[in-house]
């Protein structure tokens, strides 16, 4: 695996904690403002998760490509979907559709890799990434439903 692929999936976790910390932050208008930025950082993540499925989906040879393009697909139409939720219904909600989505994608992709349709070493790098997103929301969301803060 190239080193340069484990450092940039790093550092791509950084906004994901930055965002988490600063929703739940003491600081009520800069806190709302970190929400949406977690929000708009997921979804924006879920939705490259997809791309790389759409750019497997026209490799030569692709193991059916017109599943592989639906699955590259649905991620970016769920992620709209959790950006839409947030500003007309709730970012509790958008990020409650988030956390499912990033639990499918990975367990797809896992299950992919079993059949040899995505590489081993691109899921090894999405497990870590995906369970530390999945921390960072899902603590977002339960410390706002309980309204609590954490104060640095």
């Amino acid at each position: 695996m190239p080193a340069i692929a484990t450092i940039l999936t790093l550092l791509g976790l950084v906004p994901m904690v930055v965002f988490a910390l600063g929703a739940v932050g003491p600081m009520p208008e800069t806190a709302e403002r970190m929400l949406v930025s977690l929000i708009d950082y997921a979804a924006l993540v879920l939705a490259f998760a997809g791309g790389v499925h759409w750019g497997l989906a026209l490799l030569p040879g692709a193991v059916r490509p017109s599943l592989r393009v639906g699955a590259g697909v649905l991620p970016l139409i769920v992620a709209w979907a959790a950006l839409v939720l947030a500003q007309f219904v709730a970012p509790s909600v958008a990020l409650g559709v988030l956390i499912l989505a990033y639990l499918a994608t990975i367990l797809t992709e896992h299950r992919a890799a079993t059949r040899l349709m995505v590489p081993s070493r691109y899921v090894w790098l999405r497990w870590p990434f995906t369970l530390v997103s999945l921390v960072a929301m899902v603590m977002v969301l339960i410390l706002h439903g309980l309204g609590q803060t954490i104060v640095f």
